[in-house]
Formats: C-alpha cells, structure tokens, sequence
C-alpha cells in the first residue's frame, strides 16, 4: 500500500457485532464488514465466525485502512451474503477526531464500539473495534526547543511538554492526562 503525502494509514482490528437483524430475524453468518475513509476503495473482512452461545460474529481481523488528507469520517458497513445477494446489515459512519487527534496519543492502540444504524435510521447492533495510527505525518523540530521535556507516556509515545520560562525554571507541568489503570476498590 502506497501511502501519499498527508494521508495515514489506520491499522483496524474488527473484533465483532451484536445485535445484528434482518427483517427482525437474527444474523449470525455470512456476515462481513466493509471499511472505507471517504473513497471508493475499501477494506474488506472474511466472513464472521459465530461466537459461542451468543451467535454474534467475530472476526479478530486486521485491516489497513489509508486515510487520505480531505477524509473527515470513517464508514463501517456490516452486510450479510444472502441467497437474493449482499444485503446491508447496520452502518456506522464515525468522525476521525473521535480517535485521532485527541487527548490520547494516535499509536496508541484504542478500543471503541459503535451503534449500527440501518439504511431507515434505526439501531441495528453494535460494531466492536480496535484503532491506532500506522503511518502518521511526522513533525519534529529541525533545532531542539529549549525550555522542552522529552515525557514517554505509557504506550511509549514521545510528548514534548514545556518546562517553565527562561525567568521561572522551576519546570511546573500542568495539564497532562493521567489514565488510571489500577482500579482496586481499596483507597
């Protein structure tokens, strides 16, 4: 895959569905999903597995996804194979600073499940996916800035954070997020 100027490649990781109907029937086989960043290509899945007792399909499969730079949203379109041809299940059309952008780092790797919605709007099931960034735009300073640390955050990303002024060295930092990891119900 050829990645162009501006443009990021997202390593998806289709995890599963729930809920999934077709003419208030059940859908647990033939399904796949179809992943597209505002274009005409897109990334496709095999065919889900049913999961155990539920019978919701799994996949546990990962997808290259080039995002190019004018692409504001991300499609998930899950449809089953039918006897009739490929039928649109629930779509989910989800906007890329919902995880790009934010508050955490973009190579680190997110989990996140969205609502299905049919083609008349209405909920559909829920789609079970992990996200980060493969290929991103890179901006790193040509001369170091004084006045910077260098701070690693816990899925190894690099973040330079100012340290005060040239007239108050103290290096007071303020503002970063903390994510809580321990979460024992003893205080």
């Amino acid at each position: 895959m050829t990645v162009s100027a501006g443009s990021r490649t997202l390593e998806v990781k289709v995890l599963s569905a729930e809920g999934l109907t077709v003419d208030r029937k059940p859908v647990t086989k033939n399904v796949f999903v179809e992943i597209r960043a505002e274009t005409l290509k897109c990334s496709t899945t095999s065919l889900g597995v049913a999961d155990g007792a539920r019978g919701s399909p799994s996949w546990n499969e990962t997808l290259m996804v080039e995002i190019p730079p004018y692409a504001r949203s991300i499609t998930f379109d899950v449809k089953c194979k039918t006897s009739m041809g490929t039928r649109s299940v629930g779509i989910a059309r989800i906007v890329l600073s919902d995880f790009l952008g934010g508050i955490v780092p973009e190579s680190c790797l997110q989990f996140l499940s969205y609502r299905l919605r049919n083609w008349e709007g209405r909920r559909n099931g829920i789609i079970n996916f992990s996200v980060r960034v493969k290929s991103a735009p890179k901006y790193e300073p040509s001369v170091p800035v004084p006045g910077l640390a260098d701070i690693r955050s816990s899925c190894g990303v690099q973040m330079r954070v100012p340290l005060g002024d040239q007239h108050n060295p103290r290096g007071i930092v303020t503002g970063i997020p903390v994510w809580w990891t321990n979460h024992s119900a003893n205080p």
